[in-house]
């Protein structure tokens, strides 16, 4: 008891420098959440992936569509349990900074291949009665106020035109992962439009959305898929739905790249923060550990002593940086574009990271002093004058 007395005094004898250390640690703790927060929220659609969905897109690029006579083969093909599609829609919603996810889908399927999607019975089955009905996520509904029974009508660029929705549904994510900022409706209601005023782009989708009876098949499958439309107009590319989120990301893959890096360097200014305001402490207690060591404390006394002051001061330094970042985050949360991010949260990863860094950064910078402490001969610890 007596030496963690110690430690805490000695950690408050300074106190204009021990606050600055804190308050140091902690910001840059509250920085180093922070990023690692937007990276990991960033790959949050990565991680959300589902091992056993495959996505079959045009083997040139995502933006060129696919005929939906594609559907029927490909449930002929071994170990495929089920097949849905969807199509980017685009449009806007208001303001064209209200950025989110409209994609027309095969109602019939669609809610199958994505359980994490949760809808009641109920509103499912209005959903598919309805053609020109619509569901979202219950992020949009909250951002817009929005309820079954209410009119979204779009502007649309991608396919011209006004494009009204009746909300039949509002639809509750599975996983903390999951995005709740998309919006679906019938491909058939698209479809028919584009029969009458643009019969050349009907009867095509953006990409399906394979779910195969055996993971372990995954590679198989989509190999089979993609024989199967070899030599034809519109060739396949057949990935798993992990590789095709993937994709997407990887022209941002240098910025998050940057964010990941600059976000463990930070764990290294915090190091020097620390261990600065450790070797200045131990320079100035030189004569009094050598006086100490002549009273009988022993190595692992004055080992206890300053690794105790390095850890403590870290660690709460991390703790009152996590304690800011929480409600930052929440705040950042609501006021942030919806769709920027699938989900946009804390994840446990982060929070593990910061406390381990926090104490393996308290443990490293007590190192040099605790080495000079123990090795100082008490006559020279006399000596010293500083």
């Amino acid at each position: 008891m007596k030496i963690l007395k110690l430690v805490f005094k000695n950690a408050l004898r300074h106190k204009l420098r021990t606050i600055l250390t804190i308050l140091g640690i902690s910001i840059a703790v509250f920085a180093f959440g922070l990023l690692r927060t937007f990276v990991t929220s960033w790959y949050a659609g990565v991680d959300a992936s589902a091992a056993d969905r495959l996505i079959v897109r045009h083997s040139v690029s995502f933006i060129f569509p696919l005929p939906s006579a594609y559907t029927n083969k490909i449930k002929t093909v071994d170990n495929v349990a089920e097949v849905s599609y969807a199509n980017w829609f685009g449009g806007t919603y208001i303001d064209k900074s209200n950025f989110f996810a409209r994609m027309a889908v095969d109602v019939n399927t669609f809610f199958e291949v994505y359980p994490e999607f949760l809808l009641s019975d109920e509103e499912l089955a209005n959903f598919k009665r309805e053609r020109n009905s619509c569901v979202i996520g219950s992020n949009l509904a909250e951002q817009y106020n929005l309820q079954i029974g209410d009119i979204m009508t779009l502007d649309g660029d991608i396919y011209p035109g006004k494009w009204d929705f009746v909300i039949r549904g509002i639809y509750q994510p599975k996983f903390n992962s999951t995005d709740a900022n998309q919006m679906f409706f019938h491909w058939e209601y698209l479809n028919e439009r584009m029969n009458q005023e643009s019969p050349g782009r009907a009867n095509f989708i953006g990409w399906f959305i394979v779910k195969v009876a055996d993971i372990n098949k995954s590679s198989e499958v989509s190999a089979a898929i993609d024989q199967v439309f070899k030599n034809s107009t519109a060739e396949t590319k057949s990935e798993t739905e992990r590789a095709f989120q993937q994709g997407f990301l990887a022209s941002t893959g240098a910025i998050i790249s940057a964010m990941n890096a600059i976000s463990f360097i930070i764990v290294g200014i915090i190091m020097l923060v620390l261990g600065n305001t450790m070797i200045m402490a131990a320079r100035e207690r030189t004569r009094e550990y050598a006086v100490l060591k002549a009273l009988g404390f022993s190595g692992s006394h004055l080992t206890t002593l300053i690794l105790g002051e390095s850890t403590f001061i870290s660690l709460l330094g991390g703790a009152i940086g996590l304690a800011m970042l929480f409600p930052f985050v929440d705040v950042f949360a609501q006021f942030m574009p919806k769709g920027f991010f699938p989900a946009f949260y804390i994840e446990t990863i982060t929070l593990v990271l910061c406390m381990v860094a926090v104490l393996v950064i308290g443990i490293a910078a007590a190192i040099f002093p605790i080495q000079r402490a123990v090795t100082t001969r008490i006559v020279d610890g006399f000596r010293f004058v500083g």
